[in-house]
């Protein structure tokens, strides 16, 4: 898995998986670990502890049932630990013990900490998420629920498709528009009429600069799902020409042996 060392220096476990050690058949040893229509609950939940594994002290996962949505899911006990069918597409607590997590194949992963508070946020930002806001709407939940100020956040932005091969249509561009005004057009390079390629790297970096996320304090991994399908899924690649394809997590908590958050 990657990680973002900035996150980890400030008190917070966190990953971004990738395809490499698992037993699921996209075509063999994958680490599917979502994607119950496409493969056996037997092996994804063998890949999931694989995962797990990777973390010490223990931790339990806290997923959505994503929708391509700007919903947030709200973690605040134990007893909200685990996969939901909360329709979201975000998920924030500050508990200890706990990986908030979003599943993607090409979409945006988001992870976010506030190393004062102990909050932290996983986002899932596909062009639909991405064009509702759904990063900037998960730092205003940290202020909201936990005091986040938005200075003190650190932000990871994860493997995804990238601005040189995820094509989209005149409804997605419309969309864009639509919510951002004429501005939006420097996120598309376009490509034959009614099409562009589309930074949704870029598009989610500025609505964490937009939020008030410093700078300095966002990381982008520069990696492509749909360059590297030997290293991550990517729902465009595979899903056309295999008919079927796994899911990555991209996750963020922090464990009890760590820190307190500073006051």
């Amino acid at each position: 898995m990657l990680i973002c060392r900035a996150l980890e220096d400030t008190g917070f476990v966190n990953g971004f998986s990738t395809r490499l050690g698992g037993v699921s058949p996209f075509p063999e040893n994958s680490l599917n670990l979502a994607g119950f229509n496409e493969d056996t609950a037997e092996n994804i939940n063998e890949n999931r502890r694989r995962f797990l594994s990777l973390f010490s002290g223990g931790f339990e996962l806290a997923l959505a049932w994503q929708v391509h949505g700007n919903n947030i899911r709200l973690v605040r006990k134990r007893g909200d630990i685990g996969d939901s069918d909360a329709r979201s597409d975000a998920v924030v607590s500050d508990l200890t013990g706990v990986l908030a997590g979003v599943k993607t194949a090409d979409c945006v992963p988001v992870l976010i900490g506030d190393p004062r508070t102990g909050a932290y946020a996983a986002v899932h930002a596909g062009w639909r998420g991405t064009s509702q806001s759904i990063v900037k709407k998960a730092v205003g939940e940290l202020e909201r629920i936990y005091g986040s100020n938005q200075t003190d956040l650190i932000a990871a932005i994860g493997p995804a498709a990238g601005c040189d091969n995820y094509e989209i249509g005149q409804d997605v561009i419309d969309d864009f528009r639509n919510n951002f005004g004429s501005d939006s057009d420097k996120y598309f390079t376009p490509t034959r009429e009614g099409h562009a390629l589309v930074d949704l790297h870029a598009a989610n970096h500025d609505q964490l600069l937009a939020a008030g996320v410093r700078r300095e304090s966002i990381h982008i991994a520069p990696f492509c799902t749909m360059e590297r399908p030997d290293l991550f899924f990517s729902y465009r690649l595979e899903k056309r020409t295999l008919g079927k394809t796994g899911r990555l997590l991209s996750v963020v908590g922090r464990n009890s042996t760590q820190r307190e958050p500073s006051a």
